[in-house]
């Protein structure tokens, strides 16, 4: 089968696909913060009356190339997310498995949701995704990390590839020998990781991109070469990124036309893609 992008509403996707024919589900929601998610464009300019000072007190002049925004907000997150949510607990293979990416202001709500969708005992982790970038409020402790659900369709039967995973290095590495110090350590269910950054190769430029490594931690211990990825808040498209990579199979989708954009760019001449609009804009 090919790869799939779809530019559509996700439920009308979700409604359409096979039961059990997807072996795992990452999706990153809206975070329903109330705000206009964005991210600018810029190119930088030598400039000795330009509106910044850089390294060694050059001026530079910085002209805005593009923005990319969406509104973030929902009057009723939950009742939005529910339907999704339960065809994604049909669509998923016996032995499959979600993960649900959100932040602290609604991961309390959403994992009572998705306890009764999925059943408490197919729990298997709250993963911290910890990040140090931005801002230092003042009036409380700075919020730097995300939230992400780990659930599996049966808790008895679920993939789960630990040799697969990338290992960590020890924080006292004198005190476990040599041998286990150069192997390194399995990751805990907190996960230090950078955000992708203003100069960073993976940057694309669309609002809320999720670093690679991340997504290649949770792909390859959940599912096997040739399975199937779904993903239905797509975004910048970096699960299909991270499914061409290591010979998985996926399926993205998204509705707004920036992430379209955005992913033309991402996968421009790949053969192995099949697009489809089920929208009336043009997705190029």
């Amino acid at each position: 089968m090919k790869n799939k992008i779809y530019f559509a509403d996700n439920l009308d996707v979700l409604t359409k696909m096979e039961e059990e024919s997807v072996d795992l589900i990452y999706i990153d929601p809206p975070f329903n913060t109330g705000k206009s998610q964005s991210r600018k464009q810029i190119t930088v300019e030598k400039d000795s009356e330009g509106d910044r000072v850089g390294f060694g007190g050059n001026r530079y002049q910085t002209t805005v190339l593009g923005e990319r925004a969406y509104r973030d907000n929902f009057d009723d997150y939950l009742g939005f997310l529910e339907p999704r949510l339960q065809e994604a607990y049909r669509l998923l293979k016996p032995d499959g498995s979600l993960y649900f990416h959100i932040d602290y202001r609604e991961v309390h709500y959403c994992k009572v949701l998705l306890d009764e969708i999925f059943g408490r005992e197919s729990f298997i982790n709250e993963i911290i995704w910890a990040y140090d970038f931005g801002g230092r409020s003042k009036t409380r402790w700075p919020a730097k990390h995300d939230n992400i659900l780990f659930y599996v369709k049966d808790p008895d039967q679920y993939t789960f590839n630990r040799e697969e995973v990338d290992r960590i290095p020890y924080m006292a590495p004198g005190l476990v020998g040599k041998e286990k110090a150069a192997r390194g350590k399995f990751p805990t269910d907190t996960w230090w990781h950078t955000i992708v950054g203003t100069n960073s190769k993976e940057k694309t430029g669309y609002p809320t991109q999720k670093p690679v490594g991340v997504l290649r931690r949770i792909i390859s211990v959940s599912s096997n070469p040739g399975d199937l990825v779904l993903d239905f808040f797509a975004g910048s498209g970096t699960v299909g990124e991270v499914c061409l990579d290591l010979g998985r199979q996926f399926i993205l989708v998204d509705n707004n036309p920036q992430a379209i954009a955005v992913m033309k760019k991402r996968f421009d001449g790949i053969d192995s893609i099949e697009w489809e609009d089920q929208t009336t804009h043009s997705a190029s």
